[in-house]
C-alpha cells in the first residue's frame, strides 16, 4: 500500500464559511436595488487617474453649505453586474478600518453613465513616495494595510487587485485607504473563481498556473510582492512581460522545485509552453537582494515577513490576522 497521501482540501484555512454563515442577502449583489443620488451636487475638478473599468477625478460636493471634497469614479461601459457587485462589497464594507468610503452613486441623465462618489484621498504618488519612507514608515503603513485586508477577509470579501495603486496614502495625515473594490468577490468554499484577476506583477501563481480554488491567501502574495518592492527598492519585484513570463521570475527567485511541489500538492500541469520556458532555477536566498542601498529597510524582521508570505502554497502563507501579529 502506497503511504496515504494527505487529503488536500480546497478551502480556505480562515473565514471560509463567512459568506455561506451569513443570509444570502449579504452577497446576493445581482438583486441590489441603487438609489441614484442627484449629479448636479458634484463637480469635477481635475482628473487624478484612469483604470481599465473607470476614470476617476478629483471633484466637489457642492450641495452643502460648504463645498468639500470627493472623488468621483465615472465607471465605463461595462457589465451592470460588475458594478452591482463593487458597490454591494463597498456597502458591506463601511465603516470597516481603512477601506475607502463610498458616499454616493450618481448617474448622468442623458448619458445614463453611473459614478462613484468616494471620500477625499489626498494622495501621493507611489513612486514619488514610498522611496522617500523610513523602516518606521513602512512598517506602519504595511500594518494600515492589513488592518483593511484582515477586515475584508473577515467579512468574507477578497480584494484581488492589491497594488501600490490601489492603496492611498495621505502621507501628511499619515492615512491609508485600500482602494478600487472593483474586482473584489464574496468568498465561498470549493468555489471556482476567475483567475483573470489581479496586476500581472501582483498575480499569485495560482492564478499564473490555472488553480481556480483560490482564496483570501490571493491578497497575501500581491501584499508580498507590494512589500518586497520596498524594502528591496526594486519596483515591481517581481517583473514579467506577460503571464507566462511572471511565472518565470517568480520561479527565479523561489526556485523551481518547489514550484513542482506545489503543482503535485494540487494535482496542477503546467501547460507545454509553460514548462518548456520555465527551464529549471534554484531558490535564490533573499539576502542576495540586500544592497548597501537598501540593507537599512531589508531587516531580518521585513524579510522574514516577505518570506512567509512570498510562498508557492498559498494555503502556507500568512494570513492577514498571523501577519498582524508578526514582530515587523
Amino acid at each position: 500500500m502506497p503511504p496515504q497521501q494527505e487529503a488536500v482540501t480546497h478551502r480556505s484555512k480562515i473565514y471560509a464559511d463567512v459568506c455561506v454563515d451569513k443570509e444570502p442577502e449579504y452577497s446576493d449583489y445581482e438583486h441590489l436595488s441603487i438609489s441614484w443620488g442627484e449629479q448636479d451636487h458634484y463637480e469635477v475638478v481635475r482628473k487624478v487617474g484612469r483604470g481599465k473599468y473607470s476614470e476617476v477625478f478629483e471633484g466637489v460636493n457642492v450641495s452643502g453649505e460648504t463645498p468639500t471634497r470627493c472623488i468621483i469614479k465615472i465607471l465605463k461601459p461595462v457589465k451592470k453586474k460588475k458594478i452591482l457587485r463593487e458597490v454591494k462589497i463597498l456597502k458591506n464594507l463601511q465603516g470597516g478600518p481603512n477601506i475607502i468610503s463610498l458616499m454616493d452613486m450618481v448617474k448622468d441623465p442623458h448619458s445614463r453613465t453611473p459614478s462613484l462618489i468616494f471620500e477625499y484621498v489626498d494622495n501621493t504618488d507611489f513612486k514619488v513616495l514610498y522611496p522617500t519612507l523610513t523602516d518606521l514608515d513602512i512598517r506602519f503603513y504595511i500594518r494600515e494595510l492589513l488592518k483593511a485586508l484582515h477586515y475584508c477577509h473577515s467579512m468574507g470579501i477578497m480584494h484581488r487587485d492589491v497594488k501600490p495603486h490601489n492603496v492611498m496614502i495621505d502621507h501628511s495625515r499619515r492615512q491609508l485607504r485600500l482602494i478600487d473594490w472593483g474586482l473584489a468577490e464574496f468568498y465561498f468554499p470549493e468555489r471556482e473563481f476567475n483567475v483573470r484577476v489581479a496586476s500581472r506583477y501582483f498575480k499569485g501563481p495560482e492564478l499564473l498556473v490555472d488553480y481556480q480554488l483560490y482564496d483570501y491567501s490571493l491578497d497575501m502574495w500581491s501584499l508580498g510582492c507590494m512589500l518586497a518592492a520596498i524594502i528591496f527598492r526594486k519596483e515591481p519585484f517581481f517583473f514579467g512581460h506577460d503571464n507566462y513570463d511572471q511565472l518565470v521570475k517568480i520561479a527565479r527567485v523561489l526556485g523551481t522545485d518547489d514550484l513542482y511541489a506545489y503543482l503535485d500538492k494540487y494535482g496542477l500541469e503546467l501547460d507545454p509552453q509553460q514548462e518548456s520556458l520555465l527551464g529549471s532555477h534554484t531558490r535564490k536566498p533573499w539576502s542576495k537582494f540586500v544592497t548597501p542601498d537598501n540593507q537599512h529597510l531589508a531587516t531580518p524582521e521585513a524579510i522574514d515577513l516577505v518570506d512567509r508570505l512570498l510562498r508557492y502554497d498559498h494555503q502556507t502563507r500568512l494570513t492577514s490576522k498571523e501577519a498582524l501579529e508578526h514582530p515587523y
